[in-house]
């Protein structure tokens, strides 16, 4: 991987803000996302960290301030162009399409794209995930809450993202699995893909992490390397149990 100060920025938000009606959810956020890099976003539930992964994907409008991805102003683009150009959103709560096959629900991953290695890209994704390819043809709904998991990044990853948004990838999920999945995304990182995971376990999130933003109440309160943030008391103190 670049170090982040050699390697191009992918995402850069600066002064972003969003409404949910009168309320105001995000408070003029600066953010940046190097190319390469595995960037984490950690706090406590309640603190924005969805609503900023969804106005970074344009289902949420932005109300002020400017989200710009590979140097071009996105913060009025449709959520399906974003897509398109590469931003790939693994949801929270996971939402895979529960009564289609496993192996359909990656074809709709790559649905922006034409029939161009799509079979081929299906088979990377059964690399990545082999148990995947084992239940390949049973309905996602059957899949554990895990494997559900993997389904959703392998999904995404059917996207050929630029940018990959992972949004609570450990929720919900026992220890064990937590740890699989965290060990997944790290593999991710290691093969260059540039990665924007929002999580409220921040031991794991900041373990794995180039750089960490702490967010409280729609703001960043704090920012550092991943490394940084494990070692800093308030941060240690407020959201690792130390």
């Amino acid at each position: 991987m670049q170090s982040a100060d050699k390697a191009p920025t992918v995402l850069e938000i600066r002064g972003l803000s969003s409404h949910y009606g009168r309320i105001q959810a995000l408070h003029g956020l600066d953010l940046s996302v190097a190319q390469g890099q595995l960037v984490a976003v950690v706090g406590a539930n309640g603190a924005g960290k969805t609503t900023l992964m969804r106005t970074i994907s344009g289902v949420q409008p932005a109300s002020g301030g400017s989200i710009a991805y590979l140097g071009q102003d996105i913060t009025r683009m449709s959520p399906d162009r974003r897509v398109r150009a590469g931003i790939c959103q693994v949801p929270e709560g996971r939402q895979v399409f529960g009564p289609m096959s496993i192996e359909d629900n990656l074809r709709m991953g790559g649905y922006t794209r034409s029939g161009d290695r799509m079979e081929e890209d299906i088979e990377r994704m059964y690399g990545l995930f082999p148990i995947l390819k084992e239940k390949r043809l049973l309905p996602a709904g059957m899949l554990s809450g895990g494997q559900q998991q993997m389904l959703a990044m392998a999904r995404a990853l059917m996207g050929r993202p630029k940018l990959l948004l992972l949004d609570e990838p450990s929720m919900g999920l026992a220890p064990l699995l937590i740890a699989e999945v965290f060990r997944i995304i790290g593999d991710l990182r290691e093969r260059g893909i540039t990665i924007l995971l929002v999580e409220q376990n921040a031991n794991a999130a900041l373990s794995i992490a180039d750089y960490g933003y702490v967010m409280e109440t729609g703001s960043i309160s704090v920012s550092g390397s991943g490394r940084e943030l494990l070692a800093n008391e308030d941060v240690k103190a407020a959201y690792l149990g130390m």
